[in-house]
């Protein structure tokens, strides 16, 4: 998924802060319009002014349910890897290094943009309903899903881009609460998911009291996705997110019948980095420099002059159709990108 906001706001996210501790403070959701092709509207819960990131995961948008047939046209990524996670629905994602893949719920999809890449996303329809159909809504199958963004550190963030499709993931099941295991480690099983810092995120099915292992090193959150947890006497429902500090060892929370939500953690993040738009870097001239390649589809080097730093994807042609074309980014602003202070009160 891409940040359609056609006027991004700066993200200039600092370094983190591993010596906070234990808390629990609840950031609220806010309504995103993405409109294009989608006419959809996201909650989003990562980044906020105060808390720009949580371990390295710096975006985090949830949608639906709903009755919307996304189409993304092509657009570009870099520095960062995204995560997707549907909940309903089926998308078929496509990119410039090659992957046509259709990702269904229980399945985990991981892009890693590194220097750049462009990719696609749309909805698969039922044979017949296409994307634009008048009055074809009440056809369309209800879609929902999650898109996180996880900051590739300094030492990665230039790699080559890759893409890797999960289809099979490990689970835990006790008696009081099932997780299935995204990425990183937790309650003793480990993801095959490829990444690149210290992380963990797993989707978890819990009623009544549930205790969680957690890694004291991780700071950690919680996104309440149905139902309702309380947590050190807090209700946390649907929307806003849960953020817990460092230093727990364990989680103890009180689940209603039907609860899920997503754990997300990882080490404190160390570098600052500034997002706008679909970019993760470090300084306004490397972000405005990688919008500039986007728009000129600008080369890597002389050796191949075929070859686009953001690439070019199978399907997006000039005779695709509805699929012609890509998305343009919008323009910088016109004030220097700065960098802004995390804060640790969550005001």
């Amino acid at each position: 998924m891409t940040n359609l906001e056609t006027a991004p706001s700066q993200e200039v996210c600092p370094a983190g802060h591993p010596g906070q501790g234990p808390c629990v403070q609840l950031w609220p959701s806010r309504d995103v319009p993405l409109g294009g092709v989608r006419n959809m509207t996201v909650s989003r819960t990562l980044p906020q002014r105060g808390l720009p990131t949580v371990g390295a995961w710096c975006f985090l948008d949830s949608f639906g349910p709903d009755r919307v047939a996304m189409g993304v046209l092509p657009h570009p990524h870099m520095g960062l890897q995204t995560v997707t996670w549907p909940l309903l629905g089926e998308v078929r994602h496509r990119d410039s290094v090659g992957s046509d893949v259709v990702v269904r719920p229980g399945q985990l999809n991981i892009m890693t943009a590194g220097r750049g890449i462009s990719h696609s996303e749309f909805a698969v329809l039922p044979a017949g309903l296409h994307l634009n159909a008048p009055d074809g809504s009440a056809l369309l199958p209800l879609s929902r899903g999650l898109q996180l963004w996880v900051a590739l550190p300094d030492a990665v963030r230039h790699r080559t881009p890759s893409f890797q499709q999960i289809v099979d993931l490990p689970v835990v099941a006790t008696d009081s609460f099932r997780a299935t295991v995204l990425v990183g480690e937790f309650a003793g099983q480990r993801s095959p998911a490829i990444m690149y810092s210290p992380i963990v995120g797993a989707d978890i099915s819990a009623s009544g009291a549930v205790e969680l292992p957690l890694n004291p090193v991780f700071e950690h959150a919680v996104l309440v996705l149905d139902g309702s947890a309380v947590i050190e006497g807090q209700t946390v429902d649907p929307g806003p997110l849960a953020f817990l500090g460092t230093g727990r060892e364990s989680l103890r929370l009180e689940a209603t019948p039907g609860t899920r939500f997503m754990l997300l953690g990882g080490e404190p993040f160390e570098e600052d980095i500034l997002m706008w738009w679909n970019f993760v870097g470090r300084t306004h001239e490397e972000v405005e420099k990688a919008r500039e390649d986007w728009e000129a589809q600008a080369l890597l080097g002389e050796d191949d002059a075929r070859v686009a730093r953001f690439g070019l994807i199978n399907g997006h042609g000039p005779d695709a159709g509805a699929e012609a074309g890509r998305i343009p980014a919008p323009p910088m602003p016109g004030v220097q990108l700065k960098p802004r202070t995390r804060n640790r009160a969550g005001e």
